[in-house]
């Protein structure tokens, strides 16, 4: 169900906030904007809050590909009692991290694009969760002569470039890389 009460929502964040400082020792500073004002300007997310994150902690938040980023999000959701298609509604970034992540993938597919088109053998991004492989397929949306699909499953599910109209050629899964989360 949707948020009814955004300030209210925004409440709890803080408090939950206060409490990480508190009692998980961690030092940041952070800025809720709840409502029109919390809107993505680049249109990618759906946000109807926005927790802006700083201090001398911000980069634990944004290390290893902002996991720790991604986890706040995913605790103040769950905090919200969010169904998982809602879970863009709330939003949280550190140092710019999610822009400038934006803009890599970006150039990723272009590079990317440019390669299938020339080689014209499909290319495997490795695997991404959901909210960079949508930034993936959206980057492809503008891109000619391409077209982009989702395989795998789960933690291991992964973007397909191809040359536009060979969605059936073969492709082999790419491996995760070896590091946070993988031991």
């Amino acid at each position: 169900m949707p948020i009814d009460d955004l300030q209210q929502a925004a409440q709890k964040i803080a408090n939950f906030l206060a409490s990480l400082n508190k009692l998980g020792g961690m030092r940041l500073k952070y800025r809720i904007t709840a409502g029109d004002g919390a809107r993505d300007p680049e249109g990618m997310e759906a946000r109807v809050i926005y927790v802006e994150l700083g201090g001398v902690d911000t980069p634990l938040l944004t290390q290893h590909n902002g996991e720790l980023l991604r986890a706040l999000e995913t605790i103040a959701a769950q905090m919200l009692r969010l169904e998982a298609r809602e879970h863009d509604l709330v939003s949280f970034d550190a140092a710019n991290f999610k822009a400038l992540r934006a803009q890599e993938l970006r150039m990723s597919a272009e590079v990317a694009a440019e390669k299938v088109r020339e080689s014209g053998v499909p290319y495997a991004f490795p695997p991404q969760n959901s909210r960079e492989r949508r930034l993936l397929h959206l980057a492809f949306r503008d891109l000619q002569g391409v077209e982009t699909a989702s395989s795998g499953e789960g933690q291991d599910r992964f973007l397909v470039v191809y040359p536009e109209g060979k969605t059936h050629l073969p492709v082999t899964a790419p491996t995760r890389p070896r590091g946070f989360g993988r031991r």
